[in-house]
């Protein structure tokens, strides 16, 4: 009996041991699809639309933007413009918000606690709403054609500001009164955004619900350098807090028992989440259900650690995303789907499915 133990002790420990690797190897395999995914995805859209170029067209225009004339030019005339002012600009945007709705999941998630946490708690996408309904309602033009994108974003951030002072007392911040007093400041700006859809003309109640249901018609270069510095600020900063939301997953006693300040944690990650959120929507409107659906599906495959979590589901959400753009420009030709109602096509379901697999969980994380 006693010379079975040191081999049943051998035994038990090595696949204890080999999780590590495991996981390891699965969150490369992971990445490396991803990527794989998300190039293949830019080439193929890329050459979709009215106007259809090859793949290699669509590889050679790219290797000659660079300096190398390696490929095939696209052969029609406007087929390079049509690629760098029309679709890139577009396929840009989509990489860059899909990866910043996701990150801001990942956060909302990892702060809460919940995987049916997602950056709407705290009123983030409709204080946005709110405020460019109010730029299209009145006809504001402060900044011009920018007005619509900067009211949002500052909507946004403000409103999530409001939402988190009016939830602290006694210089804390429970999550509970934190979501509650979300759920408050939500239905405030829900009623507001009503009051300006009944103010609005014709024109304007079609473009606060064309705004609503979130689009990336149009995208520009210049959407696209006003966006992409602020996702990758708020990328930076949910990279760098990846080890101490690992920590607060064990809870708050836990956190501040190793010298983390809880407080000023939850703070600077719910000013990232308004910040990348903010810069999303203001430029694609609301797109729904990214930044739920994409962290738990990226946590069901690579646990829950956040060094992971965050740059996959950053991935993940790029892929997503533009996908469902590419369907949205081309499943009905001449018309231009709006993007948020596909996601909430998927996101829909997937809450239902989510929502009735965590009540049968027992730790609540699925």
């Amino acid at each position: 009996m006693t010379a079975t133990l040191p081999g049943h002790a051998s035994a038990v420990a090595e696949p204890v041991a080999a999780l590590p690797r495991r996981r390891a190897a699965r969150a490369t395999a992971l990445f490396v699809v991803l990527g794989v995914a998300l190039a293949a995805l830019t080439i193929y859209a890329g050459g979709r639309g009215q106007l259809a170029i090859p793949a290699n067209e669509v590889w050679g225009s790219i290797l000659h933007r660079v300096g190398l004339d390696w490929g095939t030019m696209p052969t029609h005339p406007q087929g390079d413009n049509t690629l760098w002012q029309v679709r890139f600009p577009r396929i840009a945007l989509a990489i860059i918000v899909g990866a910043a709705l996701s990150t801001a999941g990942a956060l909302m998630q990892g702060i809460f606690g919940n995987p049916l946490a997602e950056p709407s708690v705290v009123g983030v996408s409709t204080g946005a709403a709110f405020a460019a309904a109010i730029v299209i309602v009145f006809q504001i033009q402060l900044v011009g054609s920018w007005t619509t994108a900067l009211f949002a974003f500052v909507g946004g951030l403000v409103t999530t500001l409001l939402v988190y002072a009016l939830s602290r007392a006694e210089g804390r911040t429970e999550v509970v009164t934190l979501v509650l007093t979300g759920i408050a400041v939500n239905a405030i700006a829900s009623a507001g955004l009503a009051l300006m859809i009944f103010l609005g003309d014709t024109q304007a109640r079609e473009q606060i619900v064309f705004w609503q249901l979130g689009s990336l018609n149009g995208s520009r270069w210049e959407h696209v350098g006003v966006v992409a510095p602020l996702v990758l600020v708020g990328l930076a900063g949910s990279m760098l807090m990846s080890r101490r939301l690992d920590v607060l997953a064990l809870g708050d006693r836990a956190a501040r028992h190793v010298g983390i300040d809880v407080e000023r944690l939850r703070l600077v990650a719910i000013v990232l989440v308004a910040l990348l959120t903010a810069a999303a929507v203001s430029f694609a409107g609301i797109i729904a259900f990214v930044g739920l659906v994409v962290p738990h599906l990226i946590r069901m495959l690579v646990g829950p650690g956040h060094r992971v979590l965050v740059p996959a589901s950053a991935l993940a959400g790029s892929v997503l995303l533009l996908g469902a753009d590419l369907i949205a420009r081309t499943a009905v030709t001449g018309a231009d789907l709006p993007i948020g109602m596909l996601t909430s096509l998927v996101g829909g379901p997937f809450f239902f499915w989510l929502l009735r697999r965590t009540r049968t969980s027992a730790g609540g994380w699925a």
